[in-house]
């Protein structure tokens, strides 16, 4: 039986959301961007009156504003994104039953055999763009095919609005002029190599020898001639907490920064939220990860084993330690990172309840006694968060720095 899968792609999504909150940005050219002030004076995200003037994602506010002088700008909201976010795959689970995320603005659907109920493809796009815009007060485009990669690369076709379809009889006529670097899972790196191998467009790599792709760029290599030829066995599988592969945060910092100590409270800071996120979600890490990114835009990552945990200082500890160990001696940094990965597959123990710990059993006693005193705190502050709100309590050092 042939598979029918949509991808649905919201349009210039951040800056979307806001225009859904305040009208006052519909008609006028818009962008979700940062403060030069605050060094993230980046484009994020502009709308379509914005983009008439030339104003693109990841362009510097400098350049923007030469391009569209009466650029309105407003500061991301990442919280709110994600809401808006959470909405629309909550509305697209109306039309089945197996909705993939691929990201923020972004998921798959598994049609098959839906038609009988709600009506050919086109028709059931149709209704699902209209039903986002008129519920939710978002654009989005929609690519059909048979699989999940000519579904993604037909949702790419036509925007904003816009309905495509892409079946594989279509690959030679449709997707095989297009230049290569246009291909999803074609990455900078990937396409100068393909670029030195004189692969110009997608049916240069779908007639350009699989074993050779193979020895090039790995499994990597073989999976793009199969896409290039139309081909993506991939299911469509629902998400779940399990999929979660990586807990991180990164900040860009208000100016250079030449001194490690100079970010300890700020990667403390990052560490506690990445620490609360892997207990909220009980998965204890093995691979701790930093991120710097410099002020020539260069980034290093570095990353150490470490025993399994999801407690606030483990995570600062090991992190902070790579941190100052990498840290350069006459660069100035700009962004810091953290994140846990490695996750353990086994099932960890639950939390006690502050009430637990004020008033143990003789066995709960014996479990306290085994933990560390920062372990009993982390478990007393989540308690406190999770009753009286995310902002109830923090930590007198990250209180004292705000002042």
């Amino acid at each position: 039986m042939s598979k029918t899968i949509f991808l649905v792609d919201m349009n210039a999504f951040f800056i979307s959301c806001e225009m859904s909150r305040n009208a006052s940005l519909k008609n006028v050219p818009a962008a979700v961007a940062g403060s030069p002030k605050k060094r993230t004076g980046i484009v994020l995200a502009a709308n379509y009156n914005a983009r008439h003037y030339g104003v693109k994602t990841a362009m510097t506010l400098h350049e923007a504003y030469q391009k569209c002088p009466e650029l309105v700008t407003v500061p991301p909201d990442h919280k709110y994104y994600k809401q808006r976010s959470d909405e629309v795959m909550e509305q697209l689970l109306h039309y089945s039953p197996i909705v993939e995320q691929n990201s923020i603005d972004e998921a798959w659907l598994d049609m098959t055999g839906t038609e009988k109920l709600l009506g050919p493809a086109y028709k059931i796009a149709t209704t699902i763009m209209n039903d986002l815009e008129n519920n939710l007060d978002l654009w989005c485009s929609i690519g059909i095919s048979s699989n999940k990669f000519l579904s993604k690369m037909a949702a790419d076709m036509k925007k904003p609005l816009g309905i495509t379809e892409l079946w594989p009889k279509d690959v030679e006529k449709e997707l095989w002029p297009l230049p290569a670097q246009k291909m999803y899972g074609v990455g900078s790196k990937t396409f100068h190599k393909l670029n030195m191998l004189n692969i110009k467009t997608i049916g240069d790599i779908a007639h350009f020898p699989a074993a050779e792709l193979l020895k090039l760029f790995g499994a990597h290599g073989l999976s793009l001639h199969q896409k290039a030829n139309g081909i993506d066995p991939s299911n469509v599988v629902p998400n779940s907490k399990d999929d979660m592969k990586s807990i991180g945060r990164s900040v860009t910092l208000e100016s250079d920064a030449y001194k490690a100590e100079s970010v300890r409270n700020i990667f403390f800071a990052l560490a506690e939220d990445v620490g609360i996120r892997g207990r909220q979600h009980n998965k204890k890490g093995t691979v701790i990860q930093i991120i710097l990114k410099f002020n020539d835009f260069k980034s290093i990552t570095r990353q150490v084993t470490v025993e399994p945990t999801y407690y606030t200082k483990d995570l600062y500890d090991h992190g902070f330690q790579l941190l100052k160990k990498n840290w350069p001696p006459h660069k100035g940094v700009r962004l810091i990172g953290i994140s846990l990965t490695g996750f353990c597959d086994h099932e960890q123990g639950q939390q006690l309840s502050i009430f637990d710990t004020l008033n143990p059993s003789p066995k709960e006693q014996m479990h306290l006694s085994l933990k560390k005193p920062s372990y009993t705190v982390d478990d007393l502050l989540d308690q406190i968060r999770k009753k009286h709100g995310s902002d109830a309590i923090s930590r007198a050092s990250l209180l004292r720095k705000k002042k």
